[in-house]
């Protein structure tokens, strides 16, 4: 009966450490955890016309400058670069953006922020960003605003949609419009030549 009891004991003592050992570690919550923006933005509707995945850092007491400096090539976020994926063709400015996934950068400003749509993607920060391989640049209005915590909201407006960035006391707006479909060229007839 004595070496039932130890056996069980020894079991139970080696399986309590085997699950000590192999249990999963996770990481506890990043300082700028990364979101989803999309519009629509509702759970509900899975027609998606563009979608952003970025990190999200705060402010905590410091200068906006000092975390996206004014005139210089922003990874819009933090850690990796955000990615845009745009599901429809739309257009930015006068730029055809082909349905797909891209990183989009900023260049804050005093008056207006730059917006970047660039076709490299899976780039930590914007360390490695190369403007050969943007895609459309367009021009972002500011307002003001107040959030802690770096953020991205889109809206419906005529023939589009608006995406704002906000982030201190800053709401960086600019415009994506649907893109307008070419009519075909009508077909030329043709003469078949019997030979």
């Amino acid at each position: 009966m004595k070496n039932l009891k130890l056996t069980t004991l020894l079991c139970t003592l080696a399986l309590f450490v085997s699950q000590l050992s192999f249990s999963q570690e996770f990481k506890n919550l990043d300082k700028s955890p990364m979101d989803v923006a999309s519009f629509p933005s509702s759970y509900k509707i899975s027609d998606k016309t563009v979608k952003v995945t970025y990190s999200r850092p705060q402010l905590k007491g410091r200068a906006l400058s000092k975390l996206a400096p004014t005139g210089e090539v922003w990874r819009t976020g933090a850690n990796e670069a955000a990615q845009i994926t745009f599901y429809k063709p739309m257009m930015a400015g006068k730029t055809l953006i082909k349905p797909g996934t891209y990183s989009l950068f900023t260049i804050p400003g005093q008056k207006e922020w730059t917006v970047i749509i660039n076709s490299e993607i899976n780039l930590w920060g914007a360390y490695y960003y190369n403007q050969k391989y943007d895609v459309a640049r367009m021009q972002a209005t500011i307002t003001k605003g107040e959030t802690e915590a770096f953020s991205i909201a889109f809206t419906e407006v005529d023939n589009g949609i608006e995406m704002h960035l906000g982030w201190g006391s800053v709401i960086a707006t600019t415009t994506f419009t649907k893109a307008v479909k070419q009519k075909a060229a009508p077909a030329k007839k043709t003469k078949l030549i019997k030979q």
